[in-house]
């Protein structure tokens, strides 16, 4: 064992058969890191999407869910390639954030850099109006 720690490029090809990214999940997931912030007049949200273009993404708001969705599809190919690695993305991911009534006719969105900056503008609370006393006869 000690020989191990005193030549490690011996047994590099060894820990490459066992510890490379061959062996990890097919698919572990893509998730959309997000921040989220509110200030007294709107949300605002972050979204990193790397490797997605303006047209892969999806904004929709309804009962009070704004839904983010972003597809990557498959370039096609001409001809046969034979991979022996293959690690682009192709599927789609999708998050949800309950956020209430909002100015939905206000929202605005901009896609830069793979980054969704989204601007949620909540519904004005309608002020009370003055109490109207009644008389009495």
């Amino acid at each position: 064992m000690l020989n191990y720690y005193l030549n490690p490029r011996k047994h590099q090809s060894i820990d490459r058969m066992f510890w490379n990214d061959f062996f990890s999940p097919v698919f572990t997931g893509k998730q959309m890191t997000t921040d989220v912030t509110e200030t007294e007049t709107e949300y605002l949200f972050d979204v990193e999407l790397p490797g997605y273009t303006k047209d892969d993404v999806k904004i929709s708001y309804k009962e009070g869910y704004l839904t983010i969705e972003a597809r990557k599809d498959e370039e096609k190919e001409s001809g046969e390639k034979n991979y022996i690695s293959k690690e682009r993305y192709v599927g789609s991911v999708s998050r949800s954030w309950y956020i209430g009534n909002v100015d939905q006719a206000s929202i605005k969105a901009g896609f830069q850099d793979g980054i969704l900056k989204i601007s949620v503008p909540k519904e004005q609370l309608r002020k009370e109006d003055e109490k109207n006393y009644i008389a009495i006869d």
